[in-house]
């Protein structure tokens, strides 16, 4: 069995001991499907009140990356959002991965967002339009990006992507996916 095909019947078992309402969730919505090559990309984040360079690439060194596109800091949905992906950073960095969260914010709002509301636990990044076009994010109506998560794993591919305006299944699914991706790259 290859690993691919072990990640694959590992993440249908882990996905379905979510409750129903999630796991039954279509996470087939993202257009970066599951063995799709991320585009690479190097932007301004936050992490802790503090500004960096984030680089795909540099992060995807050291394992698989959850990233994660909201609309816009400080609104409740997206609030919510990041207080759960708080919540879940340390046992998703226990795993391996980085957790990034990206909207078309300006870097000094989501330095207040990186503190207040990801709780210093997880970078935020500023979106450009081409990279959340390229990660099929947009947000026609307001602009912007949409809510989609995407577990990447350290090769470049989309091993998991999940597109929903509604906060639940994000965090549950991203959870589930690097344990799933954790657990086939332990078999090999």
């Amino acid at each position: 069995m290859t690993v691919r095909q072990s990640f694959l019947a590992l993440s249908a078992l882990t996905l379905s001991a979510l409750p129903l309402s999630l796991a039954s969730a279509p996470a087939a919505q993202a257009a970066l499907k599951e063995g799709a090559q991320a585009m690479d990309f190097t932007t301004q984040a936050a992490l802790s009140g503090k500004a960096f360079t984030f680089s795909l690439a540099k992060a995807l060194k050291k394992g698989p990356v959850v990233l994660y596109f909201y609309p816009k800091a400080f609104t409740s949905g997206c609030t919510i959002e990041a207080n759960q992906f708080a919540e879940a950073t340390p046992e998703l960095n226990a795993m391996g991965a980085t957790v990034i969260g990206v909207s078309a914010d300006n870097i000094e709002t989501l330095k207040r967002f990186s503190v207040e509301e990801c709780r210093n636990k997880f970078a935020v990044a500023v979106g450009s339009k081409k990279v959340i076009k390229a990660y099929d994010a947009n947000l026609p109506v307001m602009g912007g990006s949409n809510r989609t998560t995407y577990i990447i794993a350290p090769d470049g591919k989309v091993i998991w992507s999940y597109s929903s305006l509604n906060v639940k299944g994000h965090v549950p699914g991203a959870l589930a996916g690097v344990k799933a991706w954790k657990d086939a790259m332990a078999g090999k």
